[in-house]
C-alpha cells in the first residue's frame, strides 16, 4: 500500500468518517463526565474506554489517509 495515491472521493470518505469519529468521542467523553457527576462511575468508565476506543480508531484512520495523500 505505501505511496499509493487514492481518489479524492475516497480522501473526502475517509477524512468526514474521521471527523465524525472524532466527534462520537467526545459525545462519549461529555456522557462519561455527566456520568461522574451523577456518581455513576460504572457507566462514566464504560463511556471513557469506548471514547478511548473511537479516537484510537480516529487516529488510525487519519495514518492511513495521510499515508495515501
Amino acid at each position: 500500500y505505501g505511496g499509493d495515491k487514492i481518489e479524492k472521493q475516497t480522501s473526502d470518505a475517509l477524512m468526514a468518517a474521521y471527523v465524525a469519529l472524532q466527534q462520537i468521542g467526545t459525545n462519549l467523553y461529555t456522557e462519561a463526565d455527566a456520568a461522574i457527576e451523577l456518581g455513576n462511575c460504572y457507566d462514566a468508565s464504560l463511556l471513557e474506554s469506548q471514547a478511548d476506543n473511537v479516537f484510537q480508531f480516529a487516529e488510525n484512520l487519519m495514518t492511513v489517509i495521510e499515508e495515501h495523500e
